[in-house]
């Protein structure tokens, strides 16, 4: 199938792995990239998304059909870059209005060499991920023009994202401490090792202005490593990829648990989840949005969450008598959102607490983290 608009004379292609081709018009860099074919359901938030590390390897579609009305700035970053590997939108605003625009979402683009593609019916894209499944693409921009079968071969050939360590390319290359802007002597209050898979800033903030000083490692960073920094708890990050390709990762979590508080936020806690001896698996077309709805098995409740992930813990696996449990369903399709074990001090959720973009429906799980420290403490 293809798809033309705007007429006949395009310069930018999308052509997915099975056969189908999109047509559209280049906003962004020129040139040529592959990945996997994804959709998010956000309204806003365009610029967290472009730089959070959970995105890596991926070819991003909006839903929301105008984007960048309201620019890009030098504060709603989640990274050092932009980590996706293509951007496509319906309509890319060229003319931004907001106080704290600084260029518009083509020059950023731009200037960090991804490829963006408008012109596309991202609803006909959106439905066909959603009943074939996100699938490998490949993405092409520039003059002239490209012959399309080629582009479906080079989507075929990637080879995607199942058993691919994707977090070696985002992690930090050696530990630092995080020196955010609410960092002071008086509200430091305990000592927190991140590991870092593709950390999102805000993560860091918000831990930041609970009164933590935090030390970001490397994915690698071994578990004598961990304990050696003497920490309060242990953070588990967000990150890409498939989760059971991170075996070392995995063994580092399992040799952590026990030792002290333990919280992880998506791949982190996925890793966590096989670190006790459960399974995860590959979601049809993921979840991604800031509109996702979460219910709390513990008390009832339901959170409307941000989501970024492909991959799923299967709650049928989590071993019997292990004294984890499942606290979190996504109302969507039933699937595994959190995992809590009291006795072993650790928890996780497969959504995004620190929001940007998104709802604040669950930011008390930072909270929950603080005081299971204060209490390991003994404070």
């Amino acid at each position: 199938m293809t798809m033309a608009l705007r007429g006949s004379h395009t310069n930018a292609i999308l052509a997915l792995e099975d056969g189908t081709v999109y047509h559209g018009l280049s906003f962004g860099a020129e040139g040529e990239a592959t990945g996997e074919v994804v959709f998010n359901t956000g309204m806003t938030g365009y610029q967290e998304v472009l730089t959070d590390p959970s995105y890596s390897s991926q070819i991003v579609t909006m839903t929301y059909p105008l984007i960048g009305n309201y620019g890009v700035n030098d504060t709603d970053i989640e990274s050092s870059r932009i980590q996706v590997r293509g951007f496509v939108v319906r309509e890319a605003c060229p003319y931004p209005s907001n106080y704290t625009s600084r260029q518009n979402i083509a020059e950023y683009l731009k200037e960090h060499g991804i490829i963006g593609v408008e012109g596309i019916d991202t609803r006909a894209l959106t439905r066909h991920i959603r009943i074939h499944g996100a699938m490998k693409a490949a993405i092409w921009a520039g003059q002239g023009s490209r012959d399309p079968a080629e582009l479906v071969e080079r989507a075929r050939s990637w080879h995607g994202l199942v058993g691919v360590d994707c977090v070696k390319d985002v992690t930090c290359s050696s530990p630092y401490i995080w020196k955010g802007d609410h960092t002071t002597e008086t509200n430091v209050q305990f000592n927190v090792v991140a590991i870092d898979y593709g950390i999102k800033f805000n993560i860091l903030r918000i831990l930041e202005l609970l009164g933590c000083h935090i030390t970001v490692v490397p994915a690698r960073t071994s578990a004598a490593e961990i304990r050696a920094l003497n920490p309060h708890g242990i953070f588990l990050s967000n990150g890409p990829g498939d989760p059971a390709a991170v075996g070392y990762a995995v063994e580092t979590i399992r040799e952590c648990i026990g030792y002290r508080p333990i919280f992880g936020i998506c791949l982190g806690h996925q890793l966590l989840a096989l670190a006790i001896g459960a399974r995860t698996y590959k979601l049809r077309f993921g979840h991604r949005g800031s509109n996702h709805p979460v219910r709390n098995l513990k008390t009832g409740s339901v959170e409307i969450t941000t989501q970024n992930h492909g991959f799923c813990v299967d709650p049928d696996s989590i071993p019997a008598g292990s004294g984890t449990m499942m606290t979190h369903l996504n109302l969507n399709d039933k699937t595994c959102e959190g995992i809590e074990n009291i006795e072993k001090q650790f928890f996780s959720v497969q959504y995004h607490p620190e929001a940007s973009p998104g709802p604040h429906d669950s930011a008390y799980l930072f909270e929950q983290f603080i005081n299971m420290m204060r209490k390991d403490a003994g404070t």
